[in-house]
């Protein structure tokens, strides 16, 4: 399932469809497989993931950082765009090598192969075209403009991350068994737009709850639900 929907109905009803598919291979000859429970981790927990780079990637961030967060997205060693790129060239390298043109007239697996092989192409116009971006971002000002400049273009994000609609989690806190990137990654919680300082009322900070968990029923008859961690079901 993707990590993030454009509404909470989205996410529900991909859930739904989701325990549905279960269903069947739950119903299959010797299944025994148990009740499935996903955990949905906040983007917090891990801020050069996607969906931590998307949290961070505020309105308020700053141009260097936005700069950085396109450039690690991009990055052609461990980048999210580039794993993405290989993705579909193993999807249509796959579906190369079940092509048969022994009926000219029928040939509906080269058609798949070739949507594949266009997607391919495209993500890699895209990676040249982030890669020119980057120094523009960085160029960007700081402050924002007047909003009567925004509505000469149009906005184009529309999904939001699942944080957004069921609650963000606080980042961990930092412990002495982390590995030798935990400077870094305290560096971009510290950075992010999510992450505040205590109210100077002295009042120490609320306890943030515990992510929600997407529960998969494995019998066919029950529900999907999402469970909150000390709110009954």
């Amino acid at each position: 399932m993707p990590e993030y929907y454009s509404s909470i109905g989205e996410a529900v009803g991909a859930a739904m469809q989701h325990n549905i598919r279960l269903a069947h291979r739950s119903a299959a000859p010797g299944s025994d497989k148990p009740l499935q429970v996903r955990h949905l981790p906040s983007a917090s927990a891990d801020p050069y993931s996607v969906r931590g780079m998307i949290s961070r990637l505020h309105e308020d961030a700053s141009p260097d950082e936005v700069a950085g967060i396109i450039e690690e997205v991009n990055g052609a060693l461990v980048g999210a765009l580039p794993e993405l790129t290989e993705l579909v060239a193993s999807a249509a390298d796959w579906t190369r090598a079940r092509l048969d043109f022994d009926d000219p007239h029928h040939n509906p697996t080269f058609e798949t192969w070739t949507r594949l092989s266009a997607a391919y192409g495209m993500l890699q116009d895209v990676r040249e075209q982030l890669e020119v971006a980057e120094d523009g971002l960085a160029a960007c000002p700081a402050e924002r403009t007047d909003p009567r400049h925004h509505q000469m273009v149009n906005v184009l994000r529309s999904r939001e991350l699942l944080d957004d609609v069921l609650g963000a989690e606080a980042a961990p806190a930092p412990s002495a068994a982390r590995n030798v990137d935990s400077d870094r990654q305290r560096a971009a919680r510290a950075s992010s737009p999510r992450a505040g300082t205590s109210p100077s009322t002295g009042s120490p900070p609320a306890t943030a709850a515990p992510p929600p968990r997407l529960v998969l029923p494995a019998d066919p008859a029950e529900t999907f639900r999402f469970e909150l961690p000390g709110v009954p079901p």
